[in-house]
């Protein structure tokens, strides 16, 4: 049973948490956060929104059928692991570039991809696992 007061503040609750499931993801490697724990934020976020308004309303919401987004995630995991082999470095060696976009320079590194990946992963496959139990709940 929901109320009218949960499936009126679930969107917004959803929107902040994969908000700052981005901020855990992209402060990873500073201080505490990374890929994994961002990814279970989204996923949590996720579950409100869909125990508010119905695994159809998750399922509009994600656009990506939630195993695609998974296999994105280890497609790029990989390339990050594979793209110091170009290099001449050991498998998984952080490399950094430092492209300047309107006049600021942005260190980019292959460990931010590797993170990226690890979060897609995460949100693909812990939400396809949850959406599954939900339709079998349902039937």
């Amino acid at each position: 049973m929901t109320t009218l007061i949960f499936r009126t503040v679930a969107p917004f609750l959803t929107a902040l948490m994969v908000l700052f499931s981005l901020f855990v993801l992209l402060r990873g490697h500073n201080e505490p956060g990374g890929g994994f724990i961002g990814g279970l934020i989204a996923v949590s976020a996720f579950a409100i929104y869909g125990i508010a308004n119905g695994i159809a309303a998750v399922r509009r919401a994600l656009w990506f059928h939630p195993m695609a987004i998974s296999a994105f995630g280890l497609f790029i995991a990989a390339i990050a692991g594979l793209m110091s082999i170009f290099f001449a470095v050991p498998f998984m060696t952080g490399l950094w570039v430092y492209p300047v976009i309107l006049g600021v320079e942005i260190p980019l590194s292959s460990v931010m991809l590797f993170d990226t990946g690890v979060y897609l992963v995460v949100v693909g496959a812990i939400t396809s696992i949850a959406l599954a139990l939900e339709a079998e709940e349902d039937a």
